[in-house]
């Protein structure tokens, strides 16, 4: 393997209180990742536990994380960690990220690429990467050295979306299935909520709840499967989802990384957002025709995605029209657009130079 082809190390938590999404969002680039042979290395504050499992899995190592992102000695870990496995790059996802912490990562030498989707500060970073459709470049104010990859390009899709979009070519017969993913950080349990008024449709035959284990009502959820003669069931897996993906008529979202995902495979959608980046992402896919925004999820009432769902299943040629707008706006290729940003600039001259001697890219004077 060439000297320059140094491994990758994710900065990453996942917690109830701080959210899943950026975990789930640095696995998927990892996969990516791992397909051109980069080594990959998660530094992860974990709650529950469990989810060390689901990093291992993907043939990811997994370092624990002291403190969580930007608390206490964090930085001070963190630049202990590229220094030991001679990174060539280390991405950052989560909300506590400052300038003065990408600052510092910065100068050890290694490749700093964030996940940024708010635009709320500028950072310094050597990539900025945002995987929904929403804040646009002119939201964003980069350094003169950072280079912006945004828009439905770089969404990110793990590998069983592309593989069911040749399968589902056409929408499924009927009765009606609904599909409900609010995404890894459904923290009002619209989930639950939003199944059992789902139920109440007589045309709705059956409704499968996408959800993970973690989930902080899974066990409420795994009881209405439970009471609801067969018409609930519970995909937790993978694989288990494979199958679903082909057979819903239209799915219920929160505009997260899973609402650009089902674009892939041609679902249409109606969104309930839960946060302010979702409500960006969520709007923009209204406007793109690819899925129905009704608003925010704590405001928007039974009746209402009633009536939503009931002009959703009425109208066949509107959801022949957002499977054929959301198929051609997200095609599933964005966390490999996303690696060749990061070769690209691995691979500029002074950064070889520097991986072929084993030093990192000096960047401060002596």
């Amino acid at each position: 393997m060439e000297a320059s082809r140094g491994p990758i190390l994710f900065r990453c938590d996942g917690t109830e209180e701080f959210g899943w999404e950026p975990l789930y969002q640095c696995l998927s680039l990892a996969a990516a990742l791992q397909r051109r042979r980069r080594g990959t290395h998660f530094l992860s504050y974990l709650d529950p536990l469990s989810l060390a499992q689901t990093i291992h899995r993907g043939n990811n190592d997994w370092i624990a994380a002291e403190q969580s992102i930007g608390e206490g000695r964090d930085l001070d870990q963190t630049i202990r960690q590229v220094r030991r496995l001679n990174a060539a790059a280390v991405v950052v996802a989560g909300k506590s990220v400052d300038s003065d912490y990408v600052r510092e990562l910065r100068k050890t030498g290694t490749l700093v690429m964030l996940f940024d989707s708010t635009a709320g500060a500028k950072h310094p970073a050597d990539l900025i990467v945002n995987p929904f459709l929403a804040p646009t470049r002119k939201a964003y104010k980069p350094d003169a050295s950072t280079q912006l990859l945004l828009g439905h390009r770089f969404a990110l899709c793990r590998g069983i979306f592309r593989r069911q979009r040749t399968i589902r070519a056409v929408e499924p017969p009927q009765p009606y299935r609904v599909l409900v993913a609010m995404g890894d950080d459904d923290h009002a349990g619209q989930a639950l909520d939003r199944t059992r008024e789902l139920l109440e449709m007589p045309k709705i035959g059956k409704v499968s709840i996408a959800t993970r284990t973690h989930h902080p009502r899974y066990e409420e959820i795994k009881d209405l499967a439970g009471e609801s003669d067969g018409r609930v069931e519970i995909v937790t897996e993978l694989k288990e989802l494979m199958t679903r993906l082909v057979r819903v008529h239209f799915a219920l979202t929160s505009g997260d990384m899973w609402s650009l995902e089902l674009c892939v495979v041609g679902i249409p959608q109606l969104i309930l957002s839960q946060t302010d980046h979702h409500a960006r992402n969520g709007k923009k896919m209204d406007e793109e025709c690819v899925a129905t925004y009704l608003g925010d999820s704590d405001k928007v009432p039974s009746a209402e995605l009633h009536a939503a769902v009931e002009l959703l299943l009425t109208d066949e040629k509107e959801r022949k029209g957002m499977t054929r707008c959301a198929r051609n706006l997200i095609d599933g290729r964005g966390p490999d657009r996303i690696v060749n940003g990061m070769e690209i600039m691995l691979h500029t001259p002074s950064r070889k130079q520097a991986a072929f001697v084993g030093l990192p890219t000096l960047r401060i004077a002596a």
